[in-house]
């Protein structure tokens, strides 16, 4: 076994471990933390097939903005763990035997992985880290595929924000445009009241 064999073993045992651990950490910011852990390992697997443009996409995009997101969320909330846990054992089967069923089809791929030869692997796998040929494949030969991606993406990006800001009766909302518009005078009124000298008068006789 060469040093990449071992650290593909490596990873990969770091990797079911801290996907094991999402799944079962009962802190939310734990369970977090351990998929940023599982991003980084996956992002280690995918040098090791040299595809340094994958594993830096991976790195960026979900690391550096989506796990922050969720780290930001989950801390933001008051997350009510037993709630959150109701349902848990009631979908265990169905859930291990959804894993049962991966783990069968990731073995099948590596036993096949090993019984064949390293000059039968195809020479389209040479190229999977190289960047110019993952652009020219996206936008000719999957353009379509692409710009369909690209227009979901969109819809999702227009729905989240037009579920989040419609009215409800139980938050408060207010116009930015309104709130730009503000005058000095509208905040702040200047009142001109009479001095009430004939009250300071009697004060000053009762003194006396």
């Amino acid at each position: 076994m060469d040093f990449i064999n071992a650290l593909f073993y490596v990873f990969s045992a770091i990797l079911i471990f801290a996907a094991t651990q999402v799944i079962s950490a009962r802190n939310p910011v734990h369970a977090a933390l351990f998929l940023v852990l599982c991003f980084f390992t996956a992002a280690g697997l995918w040098l090791l097939l040299k595809a340094e443009f994958l594993a830096i996409v991976l790195v960026l995009v979900y690391v550096g903005a989506v796990m922050v997101l969720f780290l930001f969320v989950v801390m933001m909330l008051d997350i009510n763990l037993d709630k959150l846990r109701e349902g848990f054992w009631g979908q265990f089967p169905l859930a291990a035997m959804v894993g049962v069923v991966i783990v069968l089809e990731m073995s099948a791929v590596l036993w096949r992985g090993f019984l064949r030869p390293d000059n039968h692997i195809p020479t389209a796998s040479a190229h999977i880290g190289d960047t110019k040929a993952l652009g020219i494949a996206i936008f000719t030969r999957y353009a379509l595929a692409f710009e369909v991606a690209a227009a979901i993406l969109l819809l999702a990006i227009v729905a989240a924000v037009a579920l989040t800001l419609r009215r409800r009766k139980d938050t408060k909302y207010f116009d930015p445009a309104k709130a730009v518009k503000v005058k000095r005078s509208d905040r702040v009124r200047l009142v001109s009241m009479k001095a009430e000298s004939d009250r300071v008068n009697v004060v000053a006789k009762t003194e006396i």
